[in-house]
């Protein structure tokens, strides 16, 4: 398995990390729902909800560089969220991971998110991925597929179609219906969707 699996456009990238394995130390998270954006106006797949959809800037060049690569953000100014650089190198793309399963390194992954109900709260949402990977702000441009990396991504294999659901992104406000969230159907970590209040108001047939 190698970063080139991922330097394929948007949507296939996310399919093709759900079911992957993201280690952070000696924790790891099973990826079970994923957001795919794209790039500016220049690039295949211009995505006017991605932070690279007006072009680059110190923020997002990293989503310009070649695939596989630690795509880190501050939100809000209290979450830290992860994504992982997809698409060939020069062109703008990566995926948002929005939950997964904690499958190794349980008590301090524990430790770290105390306010969790339950195993399968600890990395719901963006944000608690990243509190329960303990990854930060340091974090960003680290290659993935690197084997000395503190922080590695290992792609298992295809999931199938069947056990997949898709649906519009969320809080996003342009392009808030793009079905780019992918997820597994039956995990129990997948997160709640949200549109943004800003989003234009869906159509209803009359």
């Amino acid at each position: 398995m190698s970063a080139e699996e991922l330097a394929v456009e948007p949507l296939a990238a996310a399919r093709r990390l759900l079911g992957a394995t993201l280690w952070s130390g000696t924790v790891a998270m099973r990826i079970v729902e994923v957001e795919a954006y794209g790039g500016d106006p220049a690039g295949p797949w211009h995505d006017p909800a991605a932070h690279s959809g007006r072009g680059r800037t110190p923020r997002n060049a990293v989503m310009y560089g070649p695939p596989g690569v630690l795509y880190v953000y501050f939100s809000y100014g209290m979450h830290t969220c992860v994504n992982v650089t997809t698409g060939p190198d020069g062109i703008a793309s990566a995926v948002l991971i929005r939950a997964g399963e904690i499958t190794a390194g349980l008590d301090l992954a524990r430790t770290r998110r105390p306010a969790a109900r339950t195993d399968a709260d600890l990395a719901r949402g963006p944000g608690n991925v990243g509190s329960a990977l303990g990854i930060t702000l340091d974090d960003y441009g680290i290659r993935l597929f690197e084997p000395e990396s503190k922080i590695r991504l290992e792609l298992g294999p295809l999931t199938p179609e069947s056990a997949i659901s898709a649906g519009p992104r969320v809080g996003v406000s342009l392009a808030a219906d793009r079905p780019w969230r992918l997820w597994l159907t039956e995990s129990p970590a997948v997160s709640a969707y949200r549109r943004s209040p800003r989003a234009p108001r869906l159509e209803r047939p009359a």
